[in-house]
């Protein structure tokens, strides 16, 4: 993928995430690396995520807190967490951090584990990490903390206790679909506990061969974002400038 091309889509996952009212303003980044060794990124400047333009997104170094400066540059939380990613983590080219309502709730809840008990939330049955530690903002310390965390690489979900939930991936692409369906799974699991009743789990030879099948398909993340991109071209064709 060339770099207008990746600038494209990170800017169109700014736009959905807005949509999807999974957005606090001009708070929470998204980061997409754009270099092999993974340590320069694009991320976004404080800027609401419903105007983010494909142009507007910044380019850091993770080795260099100086390019992280500017006015309108990202603010500390993005270089702590999202510049340890980077620096810490190779595999994780794309990055998202949201406080979505759903997933917001489940991190607040004593045991914030999401169980499967359907189809979306079986696809992040025992792919899923929950840091119980939290330590304040996401400054420098504390996004080096959650980065290594992240050092088995079959897990791309950690949802942050206390706080919120963080996402990794090859591209943009997994990442939004995977933050896009962890916040309706987490709706269903919410909803599902208000009722007071028992909840009916997957066995696990189910949910872990739903998990599988769902596991980073990629014609399916392309496609979700096709179709994403497709409607913001028709209604907010800007996002790509």
């Amino acid at each position: 993928m060339n770099h207008a091309e990746a600038r494209q889509d990170l800017a169109a996952a700014f736009r959905w995430t807005a949509r999807e009212n999974m957005h606090e303003g001009v708070a929470n980044h998204f980061s997409l690396a754009v270099n092999e060794d993974g340590t320069e990124f694009l991320i976004n400047p404080k800027k609401h995520f419903s105007r983010i333009k494909a142009s507007d997104l910044w380019l850091l170094d993770a080795n260099d807190p100086d390019s992280a400066k500017g006015e309108d540059a990202p603010d500390p939380t993005a270089w702590g967490l999202h510049g340890s990613l980077h620096r810490h983590v190779p595999h994780a080219r794309c990055a998202m951090h949201v406080h979505s309502t759903y997933a917001t709730v489940l991190a607040s809840l004593k045991d914030s584990r999401l169980p499967a008990i359907d189809q979306s939330t079986a696809m992040f049955y025992n792919r899923q990490i929950v840091d119980e530690d939290f330590g304040g903002l996401a400054l420098e310390e504390e996004g080096t903390r959650c980065a290594r965390m992240f050092q088995d690489p079959s897990v791309r979900t950690m949802i942050m206790g206390n706080h919120g939930v963080l996402f990794i991936g090859d591209t943009v692409a997994e990442c939004f679909m995977r933050m896009y369906y962890f916040e309706r799974a987490a709706r269903t699991y919410i909803i599902a506990l208000s009722t007071g009743r028992e909840l009916r789990e997957l066995p696990h030879e189910v949910a872990e061969l739903t998990a599988s099948q769902q596991d980073r398909d990629r014609v399916a993340e392309a496609d979700f974002l096709k179709g994403m991109r497709e409607v913001l071209d028709a209604d907010e064709p800007d996002y790509a400038a």
